[in-house]
């Protein structure tokens, strides 16, 4: 199994492979609108505006499987997004994170890879060009984080 292989399901319904992203690093997120760190949106968001000249994308993937804090629909969650932070980046479905039947297989891909499953929301993955998962951050990193910044610069180079 390889990132790249995955196909999930954008906020929109259709098909999003994550082929279209080879060639970019990637940092991949599971986001919810009501948590704590939900603020973080705005920093993701400024990741991403800065840094897609330079082929890095920020990938969201909503989840409503830490505190409940997910509970709303496709259009609920685009509006929420549009609304409060101009998200631009991609936004995939409402999905599974968490081991078992229901974990999406970006999510199996990733947890493979780094041996760490998400334990709440905003957790990052940073996804090389070649498709190769390179490190795992956690929920309390925000996007503007120092160390996480110098592993995307590094993945960049």
């Amino acid at each position: 199994m390889r990132f790249h292989d995955q196909s999930p399901t954008g906020l929109d319904g259709r098909p999003a492979p994550m082929s279209a992203h080879a060639g970019k690093v990637c940092l991949v997120v599971n986001v919810a609108s009501e948590c704590g760190f939900t603020k973080q949106y705005a920093g993701l968001q400024k990741l991403h505006e800065e840094l897609a000249p330079r082929g890095f994308t920020v990938l969201g993937f909503p989840s409503n499987e830490f505190g409940a804090q997910e509970p709303g629909t496709a259009e609920e969650i685009r509006g929420f997004c549009d609304r409060n932070y101009g998200v631009t980046f991609p936004m995939h479905a409402k999905c599974g994170t968490k081991p078992g039947p229901g974990q999406s297989p970006v999510y199996a891909v990733l947890a493979a890879a780094t041996g760490v499953h998400p334990s709440w929301n905003f957790a990052k993955y940073l996804v090389g060009r070649d498709g190769a998962v390179l490190a795992h951050f956690g929920s309390r990193t925000d996007p503007a984080d120092p160390e996480l910044r110098a592993a995307i610069e590094k993945a960049l180079a």
